[in-house]
């Protein structure tokens, strides 16, 4: 199981990747949550809201969800930070039922 940790400009954006993810079943479930965030960006110091997505999907999706964050995500550089984790077994089969097999 794979658990993606993914800040966005906004909880629009946000559920609009979370959708399209859904939609084309490559994650079982995303959280998103509200943010105060800090960071540098071009030698200047930013403070912002952002929306956090928690996305839940399995290995074998991993290169699409990647591929389509970034398709979808409208910052220069987003960040995907992956997070390995083990699901409880019945969270895992349902999780299973939703994700696509990849062949």
């Amino acid at each position: 199981m794979i658990l993606y940790y993914v800040p966005c400009k906004d909880k629009k954006e946000a559920k609009k990747i979370a959708k399209e993810l859904l939609k084309e079943k490559l994650i079982a479930c995303a959280n998103i949550v509200d943010s105060d965030s800090i960071y540098e960006w071009e030698g200047k110091l930013k403070e912002e809201k952002e929306a956090i997505m928690f996305i839940k999907t399995l290995d074998r999706c991993e290169e699409e969800v990647k591929d389509k964050i970034r398709e979808l995500h409208s910052y220069d550089i987003p960040a995907i930070i992956k997070i390995t984790g083990r699901a409880n077994k019945e969270y895992l089969s349902w999780m299973e039922g939703c994700v696509k097999e990849i062949p």
